[in-house]
């Protein structure tokens, strides 16, 4: 059971991030301020987390030493204040299913980041490794057909949209706007796995999940308030109401942002960066199937075909990483074994070595 629960967590981290994508995008639609919505979120965060590190972690806060805080304030300007207002942007331009859809990239920007900084070894003269750059390729393949490739249109699942929004979902942004949305997501999408390496590196010095993630929940909240104040001084834009913005930055701050960072932290920790990237093909079809649903967003043939694309990558590069677990544990034994083998072996040639040798020093005394 407790080999499963990496794969249950990523799976719960794919489900929170698909409500996560629905929700954002409504209260866009509204035209809520991207930036003062992602203070709230962290706001909310650090509402629900601090006073639980506080009652936890009360003892350990002390060994925090001001070298590690200011890792953990750049790690949450990049993974939290950077990267999420650039995701939220970019959310605005486009749509939920795009946004997801490209999300998928970030196994490709996570395997070659990590490749180059010596955390994943490819071995091409395996089937393991072949399968993994296989899985690689099928969803950088995905991707690119989601986002290029349109094709015909499908009716949307349920024409009774749950969220009513000030936009309807029909409505077609500028090819510039997409293209820019669609750009912002991807660098923003890079600037996440430079985070989750990062993380990764920084949990090894100090491996603390809670204070690690509540310290950056922390940071984020002060630095994401300067930006949203710059970027937004009408005050009456701050306000908010009994809608499905506030709905929304609760859900983003209790559960995402604090739920949902947490878990990523553990799910990195136990089976590295690039596991967890991989299960963002899941988070695609979930949310291509509740955005037509609830948000009533037209489904096309080419988002289905990339679908596909991304679920054998996905599957491919879970068969792998299984593979290679399995391998490397077995090929340390063969080479134990071989060199016992060697050890023993080499035992009885030692033993008539020493039998010549004395016979050859007996001959010459009874000669005498």
């Amino acid at each position: 059971m407790d080999a499963k629960k990496p794969y249950v967590v990523a799976i719960i981290i794919q489900v929170i991030f698909t409500g996560m994508f629905v929700l954002i995008k409504a209260a866009f639609n509204q035209g809520f301020n991207t930036f003062v919505y992602v203070f709230y979120t962290q706001a909310a965060a650090c509402l629900l987390l601090v006073p639980i590190a506080v009652l936890r972690e009360r003892e350990n806060m002390k060994s925090m030493s001001f070298r590690l805080l200011f890792k953990l304030f750049l790690c949450a300007l990049l993974g939290n204040t950077f990267s999420i207002n650039l995701l939220d942007v970019a959310l605005k331009y486009t749509s939920a299913t795009v946004q997801s859809a490209i999300s998928n990239s970030k196994p490709v920007v996570t395997f070659f980041l990590a490749l180059l900084l010596r955390m994943e070894v490819v071995k091409l003269r395996s089937s393991h490794g072949i399968a993994k750059v296989t899985g690689i390729v099928l969803c950088l393949a995905g991707v690119l057909v989601v986002a290029f490739f349109t094709g015909p249109a499908l009716s949307p699942v349920n024409h009774h949209r749950a969220f009513h929004t000030s936009h309807t979902s029909s409505d077609l942004t500028s090819r510039v706007t997409w293209i820019k949305g669609t750009f912002l997501k991807l660098f923003g999408d890079i600037t996440w796995s430079l985070w989750i390496i990062f993380q990764a590196a920084l949990l090894k010095e100090y491996p603390n999940r809670m204070l690690v993630t509540v310290t950056q929940c922390v940071f984020s909240t002060a630095q994401t308030f300067v930006v949203a104040a710059v970027a937004e001084r009408d005050m009456a834009r701050w306000k908010l109401g009994l809608d499905i913005s506030l709905l929304s930055i609760l859900y983003t701050g209790f559960v995402v942002s604090g739920l949902s960072n947490y878990l990523i932290v553990w799910c990195m920790e136990m089976k590295g960066p690039v596991f967890l990237a991989i299960w963002f093909p899941l988070c695609f079809v979930l949310t291509m199937f509740c955005s037509s649903f609830f948000l009533g967003e037209v489904i096309h043939v080419g988002s289905i075909l990339g679908g596909i694309l991304l679920t054998a990558g996905l599957y491919s590069v879970l068969w792998a990483k299984s593979k290679e677990t399995i391998v490397e544990p077995c090929s340390e034994v063969n080479m134990t074994e071989s060199a016992q083998d060697e050890e023993e072996e080499r035992k009885p040639e030692e033993n008539q070595r020493k039998v010549r040798e004395d016979h050859e020093d007996d001959v010459p005394a009874s000669a005498v």
